[in-house]
């Protein structure tokens, strides 16, 4: 095969990496140059050396020129095409493309696999990876459309149904790994795709899962078909309606050896309607969860958020192999007992992520509270703290707390009862942590009416004087400045922050609770009916 070089010296030597300089190299800048004449990047695919289809990859991606990507990837030499470490930074060109999760090069991707399967190529490519694409509010890309989580996972699942029909025609089977992201949006195509009738030309695999608005028994199905032996990280959020008895049959069923992170909907351990609480108190579902999470041998990140945990943590945490890095404890109704555990566990002096919300830590626990953080000092590097009735005859107590927490990245509090005065203060106290770069605080007392409740709900929340506020959060970036803090970002999401899988599946998700709300009318007008 012929061998082109894309730029080459006066005595035709490709130019060595030193040349090219710290910004895009002369190669790539020739990448650019042909990708951006479609006809003839085409046209010369077939002398291009192997080595530099990377660079065509990613100058075609760049400049979003679809036709060209799905051409390189239908002809693509390499055994691997791995999507995130393409668009990822290299000598050859530094900037990071894996924010673009771009609609019209995603297809095209796709599209030039399919035809790679299609025309039956060399039978090189083994392996492509589309994992790694980060799903951002704002996409940089020229269509500036994005294709997120679950519409890659429908594209490709669709992508190997069609294929399946082919299957007689094409002679080797590609491993194609993702992000699976399924709802009962696209749960039948999903399942058809990893269950295929005969041979599978695209054969799906997936590392990551994510579920919503799936029934416990259609969870159960494409879980067990998904390679859970494999998985590495599984959330299961919002609309998953389950309860500890279906927690525990999915761990003790289906199994998870590899599993590092588990992410459990909201209220996973409350006990089934038909399990009665044994006569000497004991959580026997609870006590089954934890021997079945001791199994797992990998994990190292548990959110189960939104659960009543009270005096249970011991219980569910205890017996884990491995010390935890993230955990989400978030409106779980933590006692004392459970407070005093987390201080003291093998866990605290490895976390690295911790949401304690919804606790009124420093009033009812303060003793077992800011032992846990002095503890977990050397390592915490994100803290969220938000409705935790923090007030300003805290902020003492919680500048000390924090004080020697020099990793802090990220502190998150919003949603307690603070004024200007005692932000000021914290502010102050916040800038002496050397690695922290983001705060969310709350909108200060001063703005909302006197004796204004907390925790407020939505409408309460949205309804201050945005005037003063305004004013009080310019003061407080003042404090920054002066501190010579000006890489510290701050804000106020009073509705939390841009969830992209929430903005993706948001009408189905809609959908679906409107759904539940009129079966729950319909059980009420049927209950009704019976009592006349």
């Amino acid at each position: 095969m012929k061998a082109t070089y894309l730029a080459e010296d006066q005595q035709g030597q490709p130019y060595p990496a030193r040349v090219q300089g710290t910004m895009r190299s002369l190669r790539f800048i020739s990448a650019e140059s042909l990708v951006s004449h479609p006809q003839l990047a085409g046209e010369s695919l077939d002398s291009v050396a192997h080595n530099l289809y990377p660079l065509l990859f990613k100058a075609s991606y760049l400049q979003e020129q679809a036709e060209v990507t799905r051409a390189v990837l239908g002809h693509w030499p390499q055994e691997e095409f791995r999507l995130a470490a393409l668009l990822g930074p290299s000598a050859d060109h530094p900037e990071d493309l894996r924010d673009r999760a771009c609609r019209t090069c995603l297809e095209a991707c796709v599209q030039g696999l399919a035809d790679h399967v299609l025309q039956g190529m060399s039978g090189r490519l083994w392996i492509a990876d589309f994992t790694g694409v980060r799903d951002v509010q704002v996409q940089r890309c020229p269509c500036g459309r994005a294709l997120g989580r679950w519409g890659r996972t429908e594209l490709l699942a669709r992508t190997c149904c069609q294929l399946q029909a082919e299957a007689s025609k094409i002679r080797h089977t590609i491993e194609v790994l993702t992000d699976l992201f399924v709802t009962e949006g696209n749960f039948e195509v999903v399942v058809q795709a990893l269950q295929p009738a005969g041979l599978a030309p695209l054969k799906l695999s997936c590392t990551s899962f994510r579920a919503d608005s799936l029934s416990p028994g259609k969870l159960l199905q494409v879980l067990c078909l998904a390679r859970p032996g494999e998985l590495r990280k599984l959330e299961l959020v919002h609309n998953v309606r389950l309860h500890a008895g279906h927690v525990q049959q999915l761990l003790a069923q289906v199994g998870f050896p590899q599993l590092a992170s588990l992410t459990l909907p909201t209220k996973a351990f409350n006990a089934p309607p038909t399990c009665a609480p044994t006569p000497e108190g004991e959580d026997r579902l609870l006590t089954s969860i934890a021997l079945e999470l001791s199994h797992m041998t990998q994990l190292t990140e548990l959110s189960v958020a939104f659960s009543t945990l009270t005096g249970k943590i011991q219980t569910l945490l205890g017996s884990l192999r491995t010390p935890l890095r993230v955990l989400d404890l978030a409106n779980c109704a933590l006692n004392h007992e459970d407070m005093c555990f987390l201080a003291d566990c093998a866990h605290a002096t490895h976390l690295e992520v911790l949401d304690l919300s919804g606790h009124n830590l420093v009033h009812l626990y303060p003793s077992a509270f800011f032992r846990l953080l002095r503890h977990a000092a050397h390592t915490l590097r994100v803290l969220t703290l938000e409705e935790c009735g923090i007030a300003d005859n805290h902020v003492g107590m919680m500048t000390l707390g924090l004080s020697p927490c020099r990793q802090l990245q990220e502190f998150k509090f919003l949603g307690n009862p603070l004024s200007a005065c005692a932000l000021k203060s914290l502010f102050s106290a916040l800038c002496e942590l050397p690695e922290l770069r983001c705060i969310e605080f709350p909108v200060p007392k001063d703005c909302y009416p006197e004796g204004a409740a907390y925790p407020q709900d939505e409408l309460a929340m949205s309804k201050f004087d945005q005037q003063k506020y305004a004013v009080i959060a310019e003061e407080l970036r003042v404090v920054l400045l002066q501190a010579d803090r000006d890489d510290i970002q701050v804000s106020t999401p009073l509705f939390g922050g841009f969830d992209p899988d929430i903005h993706e599946t948001s009408n189905e998700l809609g959908a679906f609770l409107l759904q539940a709300f009129k079966t729950a009318l319909e059980n009420f007008a049927r209950a009704l009916k019976q009592m006349e």
